[in-house]
């Protein structure tokens, strides 16, 4: 059903309406310290589990978000007001995981496990020992396992990590990560990858988990025991130890065919659990501008329990992260303003929608799948207001506010509505960053993003209900309900303007890795390819002619199907050299010619 029709029909046939708009000729509820607290407790509890996406926590937040939305006379969009989409649950060894060498079947998890960027394919060859898999060419480092040996459609096997792992600035860590050494060895023609570690790397010679954030590589990938390597080494007359003992010392390749065939064969499985976006709307008080909207958002899912493999800081911790603040406050702020909207007449003529995201902490998954599947148009958005973070406002009462450059006038706007007793704001311009508003930026929408910065338990078990700021929490609301009243109100759209562009400098310890100068798509939204969410002026690949929504499909002739092929390939990419880019633009390939 189109919004329009929907918000004409639920505003003149819901009964609940009719008795808010009663009530709003008398009252104008406020924001209160008891609602935040309760909310907060709520959604925090023990009972929740930490709201992981796709977890019965995450559930039941939804449920109550929908609840009390409705209970405040808003109407759900779409349908029952739950925008549903699958996120991974885990990564799991399937069970054509195999490997045989010498006639002998190894058992998967005790001898070998696929690396979670293998691909599920498998070959039989001869395996070709290549050290440490590198090939570096830089001013003062220069080092290539592959000089002189045939890989081609062959198993090759190097060591984990790199010659100076006791060292934490050692110009070698660009080059020592798994995924990286494994792209590479694809590059130079290998068809599968077997990666050992080494005594000094890893003593107990354990294997990790599988990491349900990492992108194929479109090979097999293996990680073996030592003692399966060194029966792969046997016929060399050489083993693991001596290897990786030679190599730290020589600091020379050492490169060899070792005699050894290997038939293997490694399997992933995804597991998808299923998770939803809280998607309501409060209609508009003008018959013209209620077809125009402000988005108010925040995220409701957290970590869940932690432990191996989450993003807590808190170790291997396995316990509940209550995320209070992170991001509990946000979607309390959020419940609380839609209330104070709803039961104060005259404070948006345009509609209102709250949206409560889940997945934010995979990697803005729910802000994502709503910017691509909105379900009303996305160019009668006049603002998006994102909460996150919102409950700890410090002694100095500093509320950091990002986005205030991607519209002419809206830093103004938030100026002239904070009250600076009680107030010191710090803005950034820039319209991205790793929360739900980047989302909407990429959509050409002005965002205010609100932040009341950092703190120790930031994603630990610590971050409890009782450690809230709510009387800052009052305060922060009554200036996002003034501003954004403002913009619910004003005859006079936003006008969208790029903010930044933000220095986009990623750095790998010491090694400085160059950008095309774009915006790339974090969740992974578009499949064989990565896609161009914002390219800022005068940066190369503005430039040289890339534009926003181009899918990059390849750099210097070498595929790129995700963000980590991206990053590779920026990898080995120097300053000041002209590369070709590879793009779809609607739906047609273009090549790009772009100097760094």
């Amino acid at each position: 059903m189109d919004i329009k029709y929907a918000l004409k029909f639920i505003t003149r046939t819901l009964p609940v309406m009719v008795f808010l708009i009663f009530l709003s000729c008398t009252s104008k509820q406020e924001v209160t310290v008891k609602e935040l607290h309760d909310h907060i407790e709520y959604l925090s509890s023990d009972s929740l589990k930490g709201r992981l996406a796709g977890s019965s926590g995450d559930s039941l937040a939804a449920e109550y978000i929908k609840h009390e939305l409705l209970s405040y006379g808003f109407i759900p969009l779409p349908g029952d007001g739950l925008q549903r989409f699958s996120v991974t649950s885990r990564l799991v060894a399937g069970k054509e995981n195999i490997m045989t060498l010498d006639g002998a079947n190894l058992i998967p998890e005790k001898d070998f496990m696929p690396f979670a960027f293998s691909s599920n394919s498998g070959l039989e060859s001869e395996v070709i020992f290549i050290g440490y898999g590198f090939m570096i060419d830089e001013d003062s480092l220069k080092w290539n396992d592959y000089q002189g040996i045939d890989i081609k459609g062959k198993w090759v096997m190097m060591l984990r990590a790199d010659p100076e792992t006791d060292k934490p600035a050692s110009p070698f860590i660009p080059f020592s990560g798994d995924r990286d050494k494994a792209m590479l060895a694809k590059d130079m023609g290998s068809a599968g990858v077997l990666l050992v570690s080494g005594a000094a790397f890893d003593p107990q010679d354990t294997f990790e988990s599988l990491n349900s954030g990492d992108f194929s590589v479109d090979i097999p990938v293996l990680r073996i025991k030592r003692e399966v390597a060194d029966i792969i080494l046997s016929k060399a007359k050489i083993s693991v130890a001596s290897l990786e003992n030679k190599l730290n010392d020589t600091r020379k390749p050492s490169s060899f065919p070792t005699g050894t065939v290997v038939n293997a064969r490694a399997e992933i499985k995804r597991e998808l659990r299923n998770t939803r976006n809280v998607v309501m709307a409060l209609p508009g008080e003008d018959e013209i501008l209620k077809d125009e909207y402000i988005i108010i958002g925040a995220h409701f899912d957290h970590l869940g329990m932690g432990g191996t493999g989450s993003s807590s800081m808190a170790g291997d911790t396995v316990a509940v992260h209550h995320g209070a603040d992170d991001n509990a406050s946000g979607v309390g702020m959020m419940l609380e303003l839609a209330e104070k909207f709803a039961l104060t007449k005259g404070s948006h003529k345009r509609s209102i929608i709250c949206i409560a995201f889940s997945g934010e902490e995979l990697g803005l998954l729910g802000s994502k799948y709503f910017a691509e599947n909105p379900g009303i148009d996305l160019t009668k958005v006049n603002a998006m207001i994102n909460l996150d973070m919102v409950g700890r406002l410090p002694e100095t009462n500093v509320l950091q506010i990002s986005g205030v450059g991607t519209a002419e006038g809206l830093k103004e706007l938030v100026v002239s509505e904070n009250d600076t007793n009680l107030i010191s704001l710090v803005f950034s311009d820039e319209g991205y960053g790793r929360s739900d508003h980047t989302s909407f930026y990429g959509k050409n929408i002005p965002v205010l993003f609100y932040f009341t910065g950092a703190h120790l338990d930031y994603h630990k078990p610590a971050d409890t209900y009782d450690k809230i700021n709510y009387d800052g929490m009052v305060t922060i609301s009554s200036l996002i309900f003034n501003v954004t009243e403002k913009l619910a109100s004003s005859p006079e759209r936003l006008q969208f303007r790029e903010a930044g562009p933000k220095p986009e400098t990623i750095r790998s310890i010491r090694k400085k890795i160059v950008t095309l100068g774009i915006m790339p798509d974090f969740a992974g939204i578009v499949k064989n390819g990565m896609r161009a969410d914002e390219v800022y002026p005068g940066r190369p690949a503005a430039l040289g002619g890339m534009k926003k929504g181009d899918i990059i499909t390849g750099i210097n002739g070498k595929i790129i199907n995700n963000i980590q092929d991206y990053m590779f390939r920026l990898g080995q990419i120097k300053y000041g050299q002209i590369i070709t880019v590879e793009v779809l633009r609607n739906n047609k390939k273009i090549v790009l010619l772009i100097q760094i």
